[in-house]
């Protein structure tokens, strides 16, 4: 009897003992999840400016058979500007201003009854709409709007300046185009592009002498390299996986 008596108490007072030993050890630490990983989705949305340079390439043009010397391949260079807007979330529509100067003039005609046509083609502008697809830092895009053609045409005979008309204005005209964007850093993207660019066809209505010579092409292929400076509406966002 007392040896269960004794057994009894030893019993209770480990039971009121452990409260306190279980304080003594600690709460169980709590492991929690990795952080997730955050991957960079990149803004195309915003304004931007940047520039350009490449090559103007013209077609072989005629006068009823008569051959025309040209500069095929001219460097030019310019400027541009635009806004973009992405949405859906992998498309991008966008409108863009260009300006680019040419070097040399394009074409010379010497005609046989003495008349020397000079067409010197200065600049190409452009208004244009875009849209493209991106996939985060890259975007294909395509383009095409209005087209415009800084002229200075002369027509002399002798080295005599002499007056003329031709039977339409051969400075507005269309332009489309595609390339591909790429942002290298933040707020930069670097670009590959090609235009063409359409001004119709021109003939001569006087001198009556040159109208029988009938009509040349005016158009220019290009292929452009460029950097924009973008000024995005916010910072990039990121997505958790």
């Amino acid at each position: 009897m007392k040896k269960f008596l004794l057994a009894t108490v030893v019993l209770a007072a480990l039971g009121a003992a452990s409260p306190a030993l279980g304080a003594d050890m600690g709460a169980r630490p709590y492991y929690s999840k990795a952080p997730a990983y955050a991957a960079p989705l990149y803004n195309w949305t915003g304004f931007y400016l940047g520039a350009h340079i490449g090559g103007a390439f013209s077609s072989s043009n005629t006068f009823n058979g008569l051959v025309l010397s040209d500069h095929s391949a001219r460097l030019l260079g310019g400027v541009q500007a635009g806004a973009d807007y992405q949405f859906a979330p992998n498309w991008v529509v966008g409108a863009e201003g260009q300006y680019s100067w040419l070097g040399d003039n394009n074409l010379n005609a010497i005609f046989p009854n003495g008349f020397v046509y000079n067409h010197d083609q200065r600049a190409i502008a452009s208004i244009t709409g875009r849209v493209g697809y991106t996939w985060g830092p890259g975007m294909l895009y395509v383009k095409g709007g209005y087209a415009y053609s800084n002229n200075r045409d002369t027509l002399t005979f002798g080295g005599v300046p002499v007056a003329f008309t031709l039977d339409k204005n051969h400075s507005n005209g269309y332009t489309v185009g595609a390339g591909l964007e790429y942002m290298f850093a933040p707020n930069w993207s670097a670009k590959a592009e090609y235009m063409y660019y359409d001004f119709g066809t021109t003939r001569f209505v006087t001198p009556v002498a040159l109208a029988p010579f009938g009509t040349f092409h005016n158009d220019e292929h290009t292929l452009k390299v460029g950097v924009n400076y973008r000024f995005n509406f916010a910072a990039p966002i990121a997505a958790r996986y």
